[in-house]
């Protein structure tokens, strides 16, 4: 049997207006690294909103040499805070995962045992509709049917076949990393869409995992303004032609 290499991991987490809840979010991924070694990098990738979360981390990491904290010059969005990070990550297997952890921690190693198992996977993604899936605080019933819309249009539009393309818990190769995000232009939450459609043609191999996913209703999504935005960039990806 072959022998298995330990990949070295670094985890993303995009930061915008996240004063209240990074200090937990940055301790959890702390204690996490003192029981998964393997966890060597944590790139907080703060946003500014005229808050102190860029702060607020630093102080929960303490003199802890994994944790780096980078402010962002301006306010762009999610995608451009997951680009940046995904772009300087060292790690060989990268995450990005939401600040607010709806996805427990512990599916990092779930995660990072799957592709250690399988090579010839380049990205495992998080995808609460999985029959395995197990979602204990759902979203607000309004704000799930916009998410399903918002896939349904995408498929539609010949971009995806994935089933949830805006899990917020996603681990890439590091190659796969690069090759993706130094590709990616969407700014905001389509993002996710656009980084699985390159993944596609570069015909990199993506797999869909099962989580289990607590929702935490402080998002930063908002429905009309971000939904308008995000069904505007499914439009724009179904016309580019320079990925």
């Amino acid at each position: 049997m072959a022998e298995i290499t330990r990949e070295n991991v670094s985890i993303v987490i995009p930061a915008y207006a996240e004063e209240l809840r990074i200090e937990r979010t940055v301790t959890e991924l702390c204690e996490l690294a003192r029981t998964f070694p393997r966890l060597q990098e944590i790139l907080i990738i703060a946003e500014p909103y005229g808050d102190a979360t860029a702060g607020v981390a630093r102080a929960a990491a303490g003199d802890s040499s994994l944790v780096t904290v980078c402010e962002n010059a301006g306010h762009r969005g999610k995608g451009f805070a997951v680009r940046e990070g995904m772009m300087k990550a060292t790690g060989e297997i990268i995450f990005f995962m939401d600040a607010d952890l709806s996805v427990p921690l512990h599916y990092v190693v779930s995660f990072v045992n799957h592709l250690d198992l399988h090579p010839e996977v380049n990205v495992a993604i998080g995808c609460r509709r999985h029959p395995q899936s197990v979602i204990h605080v759902r979203q607000h019933f309004l704000r799930e049917q916009a998410g399903r819309g918002f896939n349904r249009v995408a498929r539609l539009l010949g971009l995806t076949r994935r089933k949830d393309t805006q899990c917020g818990f996603k681990a890439f190769r590091r190659d796969a990393a690069r090759s993706i995000f130094s590709r990616t232009r969407v700014d905001e939450f389509a993002f996710d869409v656009e980084a699985l459609l390159i993944a596609k043609k570069l015909h990199l191999r993506v797999e869909e995992l099962p989580v289990e996913w607590i929702n935490d209703r402080d998002t930063k999504f908002r429905s009309f303004r971000d939904g308008w935005r995000s069904f505007r960039d499914l439009l724009r990806l179904r016309i580019r032609r320079d990925f």
